[in-house]
């Protein structure tokens, strides 16, 4: 009996301490600067609003939130990066539609595995895509554009951040639903891409709407459409890609930042728990507004669930455009 009680207690020793340790490293934590990696090059939506997250996480958690620009492979690169980091929290990854759940579908050999090798922290934001054109095209609306692809198959051109990317496939949809044959351009990101569309070398683009809101205000692009199932607040007067006549187009952007697999929970919702006072900020939302993101945030779950239900749609858009990447 005597020895039974000493196991007991020594079991009951061994569970306090253990959750005394998880209980400091949530208090502790982060007690040094924390990494945020940004798949894609600077310039691009997922890096613009990483940024503004890291900024006020930096005040909210008081350490330095750095934002750390890995590019290559339609975000493979950076998010295997991440996958084989510490499981410590110092470590986080702003995924993206792509890097979480198209790139399994689209890549022969991917380095990790997005649905195991990633704990889900928060949605952040979701992102509506503009279908642009340079200014001096002569396409006023969908319409036209759609008239012109028609008349010559395979003449116009539409330029993607990379083969595989959200922008891309925006534009494989529109092709998919309209029957128009439109040339795929591909670029290393966002900024290159946008910048042969604004010099007329490349004919249109689905861009992420933080990225190319700039040029649409300063009159470089003209917005044609939106990629959303209703008009963006911040253009109130561009029509859907789908009131545009393109029925049951919707492509939508977003992303949020997860971490490696087996970071404790209890650093997960402390991080939770801040993106979340975070994007509720009356200026981190004005911001976001003024670039056409929406704020989403809630528990990890819901993240966990949407990653989900995107990768079992796009899979079947990869599938359905026979699209293959080494």
């Amino acid at each position: 009996m005597k020895v039974w009680k000493q196991a007991i207690s020594t079991a009951v020793a061994c569970l306090t301490v253990v959750g005394g340790s998880v209980a400091h490293a949530q208090d502790d934590y982060p007690n040094k600067p924390v990494r945020i990696v940004v798949p894609f090059a600077p310039g691009g939506s997922t890096d613009v609003v990483a940024r503004i997250l890291a900024e006020k996480l930096a005040i909210e958690l008081k350490q330095p939130f750095v934002v750390d620009n890995k590019a290559g492979a339609g975000g493979n690169i950076g998010a295997d990066s991440v996958a084989k980091a510490p499981a410590d929290g110092y470590t986080l990854l702003m995924g993206t539609t792509g890097v979480l759940a198209i790139n399994s579908y689209l890549y022969k050999n991917m380095s990790y595995d997005a649905a195991k090798d990633f704990a889900p922290v928060s949605y952040t934001s979701l992102i509506t895509n503009i279908l642009v054109v340079n200014q001096q095209q002569p396409y006023k609306n969908v319409g036209e554009l759609l008239a012109a692809a028609k008349s010559k198959p395979g003449i116009l051109s539409f330029a993607s951040s990379g083969a595989g990317s959200s922008t891309h496939l925006s534009g494989e949809l529109f092709k998919v639903l309209s029957g128009a044959d439109i040339m795929h351009v591909p670029y290393k990101g966002s900024s290159q891409a946008l910048t042969d569309v604004v010099s007329g070398q490349v004919t249109m683009l689905f861009d992420n709407a933080p990225s190319s809101m700039g040029f649409i205000q300063g009159g470089k692009l003209r917005a044609l459409a939106v990629t959303s199932t209703k008009r963006m607040p911040g253009l109130p007067d561009v029509p859907t890609v789908d009131e545009a006549g393109v029925k049951g187009y919707e492509s939508l952007s977003w992303s949020g930042i997860v971490a490696p697999a087996a970071t404790p929970k209890p650093v997960i919702a402390k991080l939770n728990a801040a993106i979340d006072r975070v994007l509720k900020m009356d200026d981190v939302k004005k911001k976001f507004a003024g670039l056409g993101v929406e704020p989403v945030g809630g528990a990890p779950e819901v993240f966990s669930k949407h990653i989900r239900t995107e990768s079992d749609k796009w899979g079947k858009v990869v599938k359905a455009a026979n699209i293959t990447l080494n």
